[in-house]
């Protein structure tokens, strides 16, 4: 099941590659757009990470405004830290956005990316993030459907059993893009805008970036639903013919009132 062209590890600035990369400019500018930031704002990112974000933000908001990051990893609120480091507008603090230590409509924004599908509860993290906002606030919240994954493949059975070992076991929340719009309105923000991406990979290594192929194939393999010699014609298939695959993401934009 060895092919060069797979990462055989994720990578530690896993999560900064994937924003630096094409994709995710693509994406986070509209995202960033939806949040209309201004001078002088409040705004609050969920689940910040090493802070990929953060120093857009604080750009936007200006030295009159403050940009605070919240994330219960304590490696990324230290690569947080640092990368903001000559940025005093910028607090990061470590926390659970299940149960935010902010005052209520303390924030004129909130944002959230790719973080509520991996949460025990987006349904209460919505909620905090409504909690949090002030009146005239806006929420803006990016999540992918990992159901709608498709790899082209001769063998589509093979294919639909990747992407269901995926939905089933790599991520908690998978179905949440779908689910994101009416779990924002559940938890009291009035949405106004859904706004889907649809990425399209045709460089293998450029999806395997975001993917992990190799890595959740042999995870798969073990979970029983490939076995190991049609994930090893998948992965030389793969690594060796025409690639194709793509996946939707769904930008949320709300407001608290």
């Amino acid at each position: 099941m060895q092919a060069p062209v797979f990462e055989e590890t994720r990578p530690s600035d896993y999560l900064l590659r994937l924003a630096a990369s094409e994709l995710g400019k693509s994406y986070k500018s509209l995202a960033v757009s939806e949040l209309a930031l201004r001078q002088g704002d409040v705004v609050v990112d969920l689940g910040c990470g090493p802070g990929a974000d953060l120093p857009a933000f604080a750009d936007a908001v200006g030295g009159s405004g403050q940009v605070i990051g919240v994330d219960n990893d304590p490696a990324a609120v230290r690569q947080a830290m640092e990368r903001t480091a000559d940025l005093p507008q910028v607090d990061i603090r470590h926390g659970d956005i299940h149960a935010l230590d902010l005052p209520a409509s303390s924030a004129d924004r909130v944002h959230a990316d790719r973080v509520l599908q991996h949460v025990a509860d987006p349904g209460t993290a919505l909620a905090q993030a409504r909690r949090i906002l002030r009146a005239d606030g806006t929420a803006v919240f990016a999540e992918p459907d990992w159901d709608t994954l498709v790899i082209d493949y001769p063998d589509l059975a093979t294919a639909r059993a990747y992407t269901r070992y995926i939905a089933d076991h790599v991520v908690r929340n998978a179905a949440l893009g779908r689910q994101l719009a009416r779990l924002a309105e559940q938890a009291g923000l009035r949405v106004r805008k859904v706004i889907p991406i649809t990425a399209v990979f045709r460089d293998v290594r450029a999806a395997d970036q975001v993917l992990g192929i190799q890595r959740v194939t042999s995870r798969a393999v073990d979970a029983r639903y490939l076995t190991q010699d049609s994930a090893g014609r998948w992965l030389t298939y793969l690594a060796t013919q025409s690639f194709f695959a793509s996946a939707t993401l769904y930008i949320v934009a709300a407001t608290a009132s």
